[in-house]
């Protein structure tokens, strides 16, 4: 299963990455898991993860080619 990734922010600069397909993982924390050891440097960044445009609070359990969205903290007016 894979599911696609779309990163934001200053997520992009941690990762040199604004797309990437990531593969073998169930659900968000196993994603996050993966994200770690991919990109030592997102240990601690602060971000929302959003699965087909919904933000997600908890684990979520993920579908083959789910969209996920990881958001930065916001800031402006």
């Amino acid at each position: 299963m894979a599911v696609n990734i779309i990163i934001f922010g200053q997520l992009t600069d941690i990762t040199g990455e604004q797309n990437l397909v990531v593969s073998d993982v169930n659900d968000t924390d196993q994603l996050v898991a993966k994200l770690n050891k991919m990109f030592p440097a997102i240990v601690g960044a602060k971000f929302v993860i959003a699965v087909n445009k919904q933000v997600v609070s908890e684990n979520t359990i993920l579908e083959n080619n789910s969209t996920i969205a990881l958001l930065p903290p916001f800031s402006g007016g």
